[in-house]
């Protein structure tokens, strides 16, 4: 099984770089009847947003864990190619490939790669806009969400505001991180079924369509551990996002289908299997229980999901079952039933995080 991992992580690997620099055409169309920018300031947000940040972590731990100057190559022309583009407007999405970017100026001991870093930082802390309560709000690229907080700004915006408050010693930083792990948890994890909501909104008082979305869901799962193997928090917000945790983790184990998938919905096994959320799920277990933040019982929830997603991976590198960019689901849960299914690179991207934490820790299959 060691071999098969390594083998298709190599063929995701050949698929998502040539995606780095590739258009969304969807993506670009929206930015272009929504913000009505010139095509040289949309070229901006072309290949700097979450879709490529995500993919980006992946690449940075297979560096991390194996030391091969490829996968560093790899991110230094990214980087070097965006610095030369320029950097979109701040948003919740376009922080996202700002975490990769500060692990590598620390690793390169770079001012050049620190400097974009300090200012995106700066501008979450002072700029951002921000909810009732403080709440990062969930602004992206294209849409303001006014009174918003959504599930997945904790993974695209606030551990890159962390891991700068570990790398900068900003005690600030450190708190502001925290207090936005909280609030969210405080607004958007189900306490009777340990589930997150996609989102709340401060304006309407509730949780929208009241869905636990799978990929939605899945950023909380790989959130938690990556926050508290970042930086030692104080003993009661530690326990409070363990407990957090745990508390999903139990329920998405309680809903996982006999294949290893988890549904779209993931409390509807009408919804489609969904292959993005599966990586994401069995991604954050695992990683919690190599870090010490889950149970080790965990780990067989997460390697049960392993064969239905290698057999997804196509010969040609692709994540097939993979749903496309999911907005709001504002009135109704059968809304995110309606989302296409297409290969995009989020499924790439989460699909290496998944087998890189396979083989990095090795594989007892």
């Amino acid at each position: 099984m060691e071999e098969v991992v390594r083998k298709k992580l190599d063929l995701l690997v050949d698929v998502f770089v040539p995606i780095l620099y590739e258009d969304d055409e969807q993506f670009m169309k929206n930015m272009r009847e929504k913000k009505h920018i010139s095509e040289a300031e949309l070229q901006k947000y072309a290949h700097w947003e979450w879709t490529q940040g995500v993919g980006l972590v992946g690449i940075w731990k297979l560096f991390s864990g194996t030391g091969k100057k490829e996968y560093l190559d790899i991110l230094i022309k990214y980087y070097d190619n965006q610095k030369k583009v320029g950097f979109p407007p701040s948003n919740v999405n376009t922080m996202a490939p700002y975490l990769v970017m500060s692990y590598l100026a620390e690793y390169l001991k770079s001012e050049e790669y620190m400097e974009p870093c300090r200012e995106a930082a700066e501008w979450i802390m002072h700029e951002m806009p921000r909810t009732e309560e403080g709440g990062i709000q969930h602004q992206t690229s294209d849409d303001w969400n006014e009174g918003e907080i959504w599930d997945d700004t904790l993974f695209m915006t606030v551990l890159f505001l962390a891991n700068m408050g570990r790398i900068l010693d900003r005690k600030d930083y450190l708190e502001e991180a925290q207090y936005q792990f909280l609030l969210h948890m405080k607004y958007l994890q189900d306490k009777q079924t340990g589930f997150w909501y996609h989102g709340w909104t401060f304006l309407e008082r509730n949780n929208f369509a009241g869905a636990f979305w799978g990929r939605g869901n899945c950023w909380i799962t790989i959130a938690i551990p990556e926050f508290l193997d970042m930086l030692k928090c104080p003993e009661p917000v530690e326990r409070i996002l363990k407990g957090a945790l745990e508390n999903q983790v139990r329920a998405l184990a309680s809903c996982q289908a006999e294949n290893g998938m988890w549904h779209t919905l993931l409390d509807d096994p009408d919804s489609y299997e969904e292959a993005s959320a599966t990586c994401g799920f069995a991604y954050g277990i695992l990683r919690g229980v190599h870090a010490g933040i889950l149970d080790k019982k965990w780990e067989e929830t997460a390697k049960k999901a392993l064969p239905a997603i290698l057999s997804l991976i196509s010969d040609d590198g692709v994540v097939e079952q993979v749903s496309y960019g999911t907005p709001m689901g504002r009135i109704s849960k059968d809304f995110y039933k309606t989302i296409p299914i297409q290969p995009m690179p989020y499924g790439q991207a989460l699909a290496i995080l998944f087998l890189v934490e396979c083989g990095m820790r090795g594989s007892d299959e």
